[in-house]
């Protein structure tokens, strides 16, 4: 390589979503209309946002509210077989109050529901590479920091 080459980089999607709760705890799950599966609120960063203010649009836009976003707890490095290579970031949502909840209008385009579940049923409700990112985000808000996956996996110490 000479130096006038710059090495290939990596050009990665990415995308932000939220984690909302209940007062017993339990996780706002949405069920999207163009997945099989529940996911949570979220989305693909456009071009010149920040991934926590894609994460203020995208709640906004598929759940009709507003509430405060509060600290990183995941980024997570999560190529994908065929859509290459991904970054994305998970920010604490914090408990939505029932006033919050009854504002809550769907996003029609995008969402058919939702529902409040149980951290431990994650690996039952989510494909499984998300599953290991939520549950990883779950922890880092007990925690009280956040963490860095790859694949949805803590790096060992």
């Amino acid at each position: 390589m000479t130096e006038q080459e710059t090495p290939p980089m990596a050009t990665p999607r990415a995308a932000a979503g939220a984690l909302f709760f209940d007062e017993q705890g339990r996780l706002l799950l949405v069920r999207p209309h163009y997945k099989d599966y529940r996911d949570i609120p979220g989305g693909y960063i456009e071009p010149g946002e920040t991934p926590f203010q894609a994460c203020v649009r995208e709640v906004h836009e598929e759940l009709g509210i507003q509430p405060p976003i509060g600290d990183l707890l995941v980024v997570d490095w999560a190529p994908h077989p065929q859509e290459g290579d991904k970054v994305l970031f998970l920010f604490d949502g914090g408990v939505l109050s029932p006033s919050v909840r009854d504002n809550i209008r769907l996003g029609a385009d995008e969402l058919s529901g939702y529902d409040f579940h149980p951290v431990e049923e994650l690996p039952t409700l989510l494909i499984e590479r998300l599953a290991h990112r939520v549950t990883a985000a779950v922890t880092a808000r007990n925690l009280g920091r956040p963490l860095y996956l790859e694949h949805g996996q803590q790096l060992p110490n």
